[in-house]
């Protein structure tokens, strides 16, 4: 038989480091409750019975949590009998224990400090948890590129930061009013008078009171009619604009635009930098593109690009995004740099990783995620969206809530549906021939309309719905405010 070799006992620790806990805290807390029910209420909502490290503590807060939300006495005697056939509590002594640990408990006063260390520590415990997730991960999953493995222990540790963030409780009225009061304050000192972001477009900013945070903004329209150079124009006037303060604790305050995040899932981040160039410039992109540019135009372009390379435009063109690497992506930038809005183009080349055989379900996944995601990072988000094509069959062209496709989910979580318009898009297709009257007449026509755009606002949950009337210069894609009587202003 062979010799079972005696295992050397100095080569390593056979007990190894506890994981950080503090079970004097955990017994501290439970005491105060124990003692007095009312503490349970002083240390909010972040703690949970998991967040304990002695596993009798979280079976034992769990009961006190229950019989206190049932408006039922959570003490000793009442607890007893749940726990008689607990083997880890007949081994620390039963009711006895029970009964120290109201005896040795301090003031309720100090349950919320015992909550908060005790919630620090799981998190610690649970860092500890992920770190060796993502080591065994990277060492042994080789299927998984290591992009992906870090989005993923992006989005862990993320959610793991947030753990006790996300709900806030209930808010009195009288804090309501004050945040109500200093946005208020806000939108008096600004220029305009906006409680929101400026997009630039003055009959736009009225209407909407500009871009507001947490809030979903839907732009629609058919392909061509110009979503995406309305979306990078109003990220690009936003950009442009940023001006901040710092703060006492060396963190920056936005007074003024904002930085942006631009997901270009249709566009390279080369063709909108074009596009940029084309709208400082006032040189076409086609021509900029075939290179059919003079000395001069090209000076131009020269001192376009070194005037817009500053603004904090952050521009995103992996195509055909999943939902969680959006999410990761905003989060960090919002963390790193800072985040004052967010454009999506467009929101129906999103991937959620669901089933691809039920997109209205699909689509309701993403407007959602969206939707929190503004609340998450307190900044609006600005999505487009394709309109199906049953807006062609129409005599009347003009898009409605209707036309969105799979427009249940998207209209839902929306607070803000716009519709860009452009009746010059189909009246070229109307060309009579020429030489005749109506050519005259259609050419006549043409004239009047070729660079009116209309914005059509078909939801507003918090203000009026309307149309907008803007100016669209088609050779470098660039909205502007349309000139009317007592003001001239293209752009």
């Amino acid at each position: 038989m062979a010799v079972v070799p005696a295992l050397d006992l100095r080569a390593v620790d056979p007990v190894p480091a506890r994981p950080p806990s503090n079970l004097e805290a955990e017994q501290a807390l439970l005491g105060a409750i124990l003692f007095d029910n009312a503490a349970y209420e002083r240390i909010g909502d972040a703690l949970k019975a998991p967040h304990f490290y002695e596993p009798f503590h979280q079976r034992l807060f769990a009961a006190m949590e229950e019989h206190i939300r049932k408006g039922q006495l959570a003490e000793p005697i009442v607890l007893v009998e749940r726990f008689r056939r607990d083997p880890a509590f007949e081994e620390l002594g039963g009711l006895r224990y029970l009964a120290d640990l109201v005896d040795r408990a301090p003031p309720a006063a100090n349950a919320a400090d015992y909550a908060r260390v005790i919630h620090d520590l799981a998190l610690r415990r649970e860092l500890i948890r992920l770190g060796g997730e993502i080591s065994v991960q990277a060492t042994s999953d080789p299927e998984n590129s290591a992009k992906d493995q870090i989005e993923q222990a992006e989005q862990q540790l993320y959610a793991l930061a947030e753990t006790g963030a996300s709900s806030t409780g209930f808010m009195t009225l009288a804090e309501a009013l004050r945040g109500a009061v200093d946005m208020a304050a806000e939108a008096y000192s600004r220029d305009g008078g906006l409680a929101g972001l400026a997009t630039g477009l003055i009959d736009l900013d009225k209407m909407l009171g500009g871009l507001h945070s947490s809030d979903l903004l839907i732009l629609a329209a058919r392909p061509s009619m110009g979503k995406s150079a309305l979306a990078t124009n109003i990220a690009f006037h936003v950009a442009r604009n940023y001006a901040w303060e710092p703060q006492v604790d060396g963190s920056k305050k936005t007074v003024n635009g904002g930085v942006v995040a631009f997901f270009a899932l249709e566009m390279s981040a080369e063709q909108m930098a074009m596009r940029l160039l084309a709208e400082v410039s006032g040189i076409p992109s086609d021509k900029i593109r075939k290179g059919e540019i003079d000395a001069s135009e090209f000076g131009q372009i020269r001192d376009a690009a070194l005037e817009i390379q500053e603004a904090p435009l952050f521009i995103d063109d992996t195509g055909g995004i999943a939902l969680a690497q959006l999410v990761a992506r905003a989060r960090r930038l919002k963390r790193t740099t800072g985040l004052d809005l967010i454009v999506i183009d467009y929101l129906q080349l999103i991937i959620t990783g669901g089933r691809s055989d039920n997109r209205v379900q699909e689509v309701s996944e993403i407007t959602q995620g969206l939707k929190a995601l503004a609340k998450e990072l307190d900044v609006p988000v600005l999505a487009l969206a394709q309109l199906s094509r049953q807006v062609e069959n129409r005599e009347d062209k003009k898009p409605q809530l209707a036309d969105l496709r799979e427009s249940g989910s998207i209209e839902q979580d929306a607070d803000v549906v716009m519709f860009i318009f452009r009746e010059v898009y189909y009246k070229s297709r109307t060309e009579p021939r020429e030489g005749t009257p109506e050519h005259l007449a259609w050419q006549e026509d043409m004239d009047k309309i070729r660079h009116i755009a209309e914005l059509i606002i078909g939801k507003q949950r918090h203000g009026p719905i309307g149309t907008v009337k803007l100016h669209f210069d088609e050779n470098i894609t660039k909205f502007g405010n349309l000139a009317r009587e007592g003001r001239f202003d293209p752009h």
